[in-house]
C-alpha cells in the first residue's frame, strides 16, 4: 500500500462518520409512502453518488482529453445521455457543460483527479467534484410517471421521454435533473439544500395514488382542527 491510498483511507474513516445525508431522516416517511397494486411506485435515495461537472466544447481537445478517462464520449445533443446508466454515465446540461454521474461506487475524495489531470495546462476546460451538490432520488414503479406529471412541464411520454434521457427542468418550483433510467425508474437531482422539500412534495403526490378517494383524502388533510376558547 503507498503512502497516499494509505492517507486516503485514512481519511475516509475519518470523514465518513461525518457525511451527511440529504434525505436520510425521511428514509421512514418514503418507506411509508410506497403504494402496491397497479399505480404502485417507491421512493427512495441513493446515497453517495458519484458526480463530476465538466466542462469542454464537444469535438475540441479538452472534450477528448475528458472523454479518454471516461471511456465514452460526451452527449452533443440535447437531453442526451451516454454511458451506462447503471454505472458512469454522462449528461448534458448545456452545449459545454456536463454531469458524469456514477451510481455504480461511492464518492471518495479526490474522485475528480484523473479528470482534472486529463485537462493538461494550456487546455480549457473544468473538472469538478460536484457530488455533494445535489442528492439522487429514485422513484420507480408504473405509477412513477403518474407522480411526476402532476409537478414537471414536460412531455414524459415514451414517445418523447424515453428511457435514457435527461432534462434540467422545474419539478414544482425545485430546479432539478431528471433522468429517465428505466421503463418505470425516475432520477430526479435536486440540490441538496431542496432535498426535504422535494422528499415531501413527491411522497404528497403518491398518496394519491394509494387512495381509493384521493379528492376526499385530500379533503380531510386540509381540514384544521377546531379551535376551542
Amino acid at each position: 500500500m503507498t503512502a497516499d491510498s494509505t492517507t486516503l483511507t485514512t481519511s475516509m474513516d475519518v470523514l465518513e462518520p461525518l457525511r451527511a445525508v440529504p434525505a436520510r431522516h425521511l428514509t421512514d416517511l418514503m418507506e411509508g409512502a410506497a403504494v402496491t397494486g397497479a399505480r404502485a411506485v417507491t421512493l427512495r435515495e441513493h446515497e453517495f453518488a458519484v458526480q463530476i461537472g465538466l466542462r469542454a466544447v464537444p469535438g475540441e481537445q479538452s472534450a477528448a482529453a475528458l472523454e479518454s478517462v471516461l471511456g465514452v464520449p460526451l452527449p452533443t445533443a440535447h437531453g442526451e445521455v451516454t454511458g451506462d446508466l447503471d454505472g458512469l454515465h454522462v449528461l448534458r446540461l448545456s452545449p459545454d457543460e456536463f454531469l458524469a454521474v456514477d451510481v455504480s461506487r461511492r464518492q471518495e475524495p479526490g474522485v475528480e483527479a484523473p479528470y482534472q489531470e486529463a485537462l493538461e495546462e494550456g487546455v480549457p476546460g473544468q473538472a469538478v467534484d460536484l457530488s455533494a451538490n445535489r442528492t439522487v432520488l429514485v422513484l420507480e414503479g408504473a405509477g412513477a410517471r403518474e407522480v411526476l406529471e402532476k409537478s414537471v412541464a414536460l412531455d414524459l411520454h415514451p414517445r418523447e421521454f424515453g428511457v435514457g434521457r435527461a432534462e434540467a427542468t422545474l419539478l414544482s418550483t425545485i430546479p432539478v435533473v431528471l433522468v429517465r433510467s428505466g421503463e418505470e425508474t425516475w432520477r430526479i437531482l435536486p440540490r441538496a439544500s431542496f432535498a426535504d422539500h422535494m422528499v415531501r412534495w413527491l411522497v404528497d403526490g403518491m398518496t394519491e395514488l394509494g387512495s381509493a378517494c384521493p379528492e376526499e383524502e385530500s379533503a380531510q388533510r386540509s381540514v384544521r382542527p377546531a379551535q376551542h376558547a
